[in-house]
C-alpha cells in the first residue's frame, strides 16, 4: 500500500515539476519582454526631456525675449525719466 502510494506520488510529482519548469520559463519570458518595452520607453523619455530642455534653452535667451518683447509686443526698454524707484523702510507695525 505505502509503496504503490509513494509510486503514485513520485508519478505525479514528475509532470508537476515539469510544469512549473514551463510555467517559470513562461513568466521570465513575459517579465522579461516587459522590462524591455519599460527600458525602450524609459530611453524616449529621456530624448524627449532632452529635446524640451533644449527647446526651453533656446526660448529663453535674452536675445529672443528682447525680441519678442519689441517686434510681436511693441514694448520697448523704459527710458531712466520713466523708471520710479520705491523704497521700503523696516518699521513697527501699528504704531
Amino acid at each position: 500500500m505505502m509503496k504503490t502510494f509513494a509510486t503514485i506520488l513520485f508519478a505525479l510529482a514528475i509532470p508537476l515539476t515539469l510544469f512549473v519548469g514551463v510555467w517559470q520559463t513562461s513568466q521570465y519570458g513575459s517579465l522579461e519582454n516587459e522590462v524591455k518595452s519599460m527600458e525602450k520607453e524609459q530611453y524616449e523619455v529621456i530624448a524627449l526631456n532632452r529635446r524640451l530642455i533644449s527647446g526651453i534653452t533656446l526660448l529663453s535667451t535674452p536675445e529672443r525675449i528682447e525680441k519678442v518683447a519689441t517686434e510681436d509686443l511693441g514694448m520697448r526698454k523704459a527710458l531712466p525719466d520713466e523708471i520710479t524707484r520705491i523704497e521700503l523702510k523696516k518699521g513697527k507695525l501699528g504704531g
